[in-house]
């Protein structure tokens, strides 16, 4: 996974402005890890769209790909990864290490998905 840019707010309250480096893996080529800050998470909830769901079910039964949910899905999925790190840069992390990523749906007939980021805050040498 690709480092997203952000603006966080660090330990001491000042701002920060960079790349955090994301990946799944627990360890970085090159980047021994100096300090180990901890587990941090990002969570997401979106609900279906009635609309949205009566033409993914056409969709379903002419064959194809859906397109409104998959880019439902990778915004979740980005919000999740973005808060993540965000909460990593106030610990005072330059990485995210062995991140994880989790879908579930919930609520009345499933009508909403949750989408979970979570990882371990590092500081890299």
């Amino acid at each position: 996974m690709a480092g997203l840019e952000f603006l966080a707010t660090d330990r001491e309250g000042g701002v920060c402005w960079g790349a955090m480096i994301t990946t799944t893996t627990t360890a970085i080529e090159g980047h021994p890890v100096r300090q180990y800050l901890g587990i941090v998470t990002g969570e997401t909830i979106i609900g279906a769209n009635i609309f949205r769901d009566f033409l993914a079910g056409i969709r379903d039964i002419v064959g194809g790909r859906s397109g409104s949910y998959e880019k439902v899905l990778g915004e979740a999925r980005e919000t999740a990864l973005r808060e993540m790190q965000e909460r990593a840069a106030i610990l005072g992390a330059n990485a995210v290490i062995g991140v994880d990523l989790d879908y579930e749906v919930l609520g009345a007939q499933n009508g909403m998905l949750m989408v979970t980021a979570s990882g371990t805050a590092v500081v890299l040498g």
